[in-house]
């Protein structure tokens, strides 16, 4: 990976994955299936200059997700983590 690319926090993925999500994914936490990091997704690596969004592991640059839309079909990899935990409690909090 090239020291050059600029990337976002994973903040930037939060109105794209609304399309499929109801609930906000920057606050759940995952684990990287290659280091074992665990972490909010906010706290990934993202990369949106690319066909779609690429979220990397802010430790070791491993790929967590992939999403794209292409031709109004939503596409969404999430392989790259072991799990995405999502506190249901604090979402409704939020709501009300």
């Amino acid at each position: 990976m090239s020291a050059t690319m600029n990337y976002l926090d994973g903040n930037a993925a939060a109105g794209e994955l609304s399309r499929i999500f109801a609930t906000d994914l920057t606050s759940a936490e995952g684990q990287c299936a290659n280091c074992a990091a665990k972490m909010r997704f906010a706290e990934s690596h993202l990369y949106s200059h690319c066909p779609g969004l690429v979220a990397r592991c802010a430790l070791c640059g491993h790929v967590l997700l992939r999403f794209a839309n292409v031709r109004g079909r939503l596409f969404l990899d999430l392989r790259g983590m072991t799990y995405l935990r999502i506190d249901a409690a604090k979402q409704e909090e939020a709501s009300n």
